[in-house]
């Protein structure tokens, strides 16, 4: 089943802005408990899906004894997004960030917004997925359309410039409350972290141990505090080994001894509210752009990810590219122009320059199947677990909260 996120009612761009009207007193969010908190701490588990979750609730008695519902991530149901819409409280048709991989107007590649380069550019962290630079990596992808290239995207696509709105972080330091960002030290000044996840003060994190430490160090701070904390080995675990693993379900365990170690330690006035950026399904079926001539006829650039694709083609061939994808890729994907995607609003509200940097056609699976590619992505092609599309199995996330 299908899931389009209605932004503005419980999807992750909604989260933050209400913790942060619920720290302040100023709004209270019905469905959240959080009336008369003062001090919050979201705590992102990347890759903790709520139909995975359910499905092994053995492994995670402390998550599965928490209070709550269940929320929906963004469109794609990937990590960059997803954190995309945490951080900004904005639909990704207003923060610009649609992709895994997204297309940036004068650039012949698409941008990796994890690492904050171009795809196939080397230089920098590799990631798994990429959790704003992880560890084994997906691939970089050459081709595309005529444009610049640049070895420092930094300097010449500026995220705070590409994302020039304050963050939910920077409105509430501007409110007085003390903000810390608990995360890997790679993120401190990542290009991602600078364009939707900047404000407050960070405190790098170097082990589940280290992270409830330092999580609860921040929660202290100040009248009142807001804590961002985030956790990436689950999703790794699902990515290489897969969702259904023995692995991740041990992958589980972890995390849920973590959260008990925070929330039993929670001061008297605080919360602790656990979600996720996506969930993930196993792949049986793929189908391989770079082996099938038909998926790159009048293509000029394939940007997204296996489960969740942008593709652009070349100037009035568009028709012509969508059909030939709904034939070779059949009933299993669900293939749209451009325009049908806005207007289903999977993206929410879109600006004019973020709707030039979605595909001409997008591809999105049904079932368990990846449009892949092989030569330009070989790490990323043999992965196991993967997530992007709009399936309840990627787009449902747990929103679970904890009082002391």
């Amino acid at each position: 089943m299908m899931s389009v996120p209605r932004y503005g009612e419980n999807t992750l761009s909604d989260l933050l802005p209400a913790v942060l009207g619920a720290v302040t007193g100023n709004d209270i969010a019905p469905s959240l408990d959080l009336a008369g908190v003062r001090r919050v701490c979201v705590l992102l588990i990347d890759g903790l899906g709520a139909q995975q979750l359910a499905a092994r609730a053995e492994h995670a008695p402390m998550l599965s004894s928490m209070s709550g519902e269940t929320w929906t991530s963004t469109f794609p149901s990937t990590t960059a997004t997803s954190l995309a819409s945490l951080g900004t409280g904005r639909p990704p048709g207003q923060h610009g960030i649609v992709g895994y991989l997204t297309a940036v107007e004068g650039y012949d590649r698409p941008m990796n917004p994890l690492h904050w380069r171009l795809h196939g550019q080397a230089g920098g962290r590799s990631g798994k997925d990429g959790q704003a630079g992880g560890r084994s990596g997906k691939d970089g992808q050459a081709g595309g359309r005529s444009g610049k290239v640049s070895s420092d995207l930094l300097s010449t696509l500026v995220p705070e410039e590409f994302q020039p709105h304050p963050t939910v972080f920077e409105r509430a330091s501007a409110a007085g409350i003390a903000v810390t960002r608990v995360a890997p030290s790679y993120q401190r000044e990542s290009g991602l972290t600078r364009a939707v996840l900047r404000g407050g003060d960070f405190a790098a994190s170097v082990s589940a141990g280290d992270l409830v430490a330092r999580t609860l160090s921040a929660l202290n701070r100040g009248d009142r505090s807001v804590v961002y904390s985030y956790w990436s080995e689950l999703d790794l675990t699902g990515h290489v080994r897969g969702p259904s693993s023995d692995a991740w379900s041990h992958e589980l365990r972890q995390v849920d001894s973590m959260v008990e170690a925070v929330v039993s330690r929670l001061p008297p006035d605080a919360a602790l509210v656990v979600t996720a950026d996506h969930g993930m399904v196993d792949v049986e079926e793929r189908v391989d752009v770079d082996t099938t001539p038909a998926l790159s006829l009048d293509v000029t650039m394939i940007a997204g990810e296996p489960r969740a694709r942008h593709v652009f083609a070349r100037p009035g061939a568009a028709a012509d590219v969508a059909q030939r994808w709904r034939e070779t890729l059949g009933t299993d994907y669900l293939v749209v122009d451009r325009d049908e995607a806005i207007g289903r609003e999977w993206f929410g509200p879109v600006r004019p320059a973020v709707a030039r940097t979605i595909g001409d056609v997008l591809a999105l699976a049904r079932g368990s199947g990846a449009v892949v590619r092989s030569g330009a992505e070989p790490n990323q092609s043999a992965l196991l677990g993967h997530h992007g599309s709009l399936t309840d199995a990627e787009t449902r996330v747990p929103l679970l909260i904890a009082r002391s």
